[in-house]
């Protein structure tokens, strides 16, 4: 089976009144700080017409009774 594709994970370092802002806005959508700034950040690539897929997930729990082995 695949591995899931990883995070890349990254020093970010971002004046204090923004990060409080961000810390605002993620609670306000019921998201993480990292996956507000992710959001942000995509919406900011889009507007700027560089559209990034989203990268498939894996799938969680018991899989389908019809992808089940035996």
């Amino acid at each position: 089976m695949a591995k899931p594709p990883q995070k890349k994970a990254f020093a970010l370092r971002l004046d204090p009144a923004v990060h409080a802002a961000i810390e605002r806005l993620a609670a306000s959508e019921l998201r993480s700080a990292n996956a507000e700034i992710e959001v942000l950040l995509r919406e900011a690539l889009a507007k700027r017409g560089i559209r990034v897929p989203i990268s498939k997930t894996p799938r969680r729990g018991r899989p389908p009774a019809d992808e089940a082995c035996g």
